[in-house]
């Protein structure tokens, strides 16, 4: 058994990053916290620093000014952390991938372990994106 199987067999903590969304994918996430789709029954919490998680959820499109802020929050975080690419923004550039400040798709700046594409993705989704992560 390997260092990410032996600590990815408690509850998993989420760290929310932005990185230049329109705000869909955020409202997304936070559907998954109400009573209806109820992530921490699962174990699942979002927490407020990146040096408490265990998985980081991008949202947004990495622009020339975010990617410092990406590798900086991604360096801070606790190893070994997942990482998972939220939203066609974050997986592909989405329909931003013209622009002209777009730096590339989140795993052409940091390590990604799963991608949960769609604008924006159901909550659904993210719990079989993060179901299948475990499950790898």
């Amino acid at each position: 058994m390997g260092l990410k199987e032996k600590v990815f067999k408690k509850s998993l903590w989420l760290f929310h990053l932005s990185a230049g969304s329109c705000n869909n994918c955020d409202i997304e996430i936070l559907d998954c916290l109400t009573p209806r789709f109820d992530v921490e029954r699962f174990g699942m919490k979002l927490v407020g620093s990146v040096r408490h998680a265990d998985v980081i959820l991008v949202t947004g499109i990495v622009t020339k000014k975010t990617k410092k802020r990406v590798l900086e929050i991604y360096k801070q975080a606790p190893k070994p952390v997942l990482v998972v690419a939220f939203g066609s923004c974050s997986c592909t550039g989405g329909i931003f991938a013209e622009g002209y400040n777009f730096e590339g798709p989140l795993d052409k700046v940091i390590p990604v372990d799963a991608y949960i594409p769609g604008c924006p993705p159901k909550p659904e989704a993210i719990l079989a994106g993060i179901v299948k992560l475990l499950n790898k």
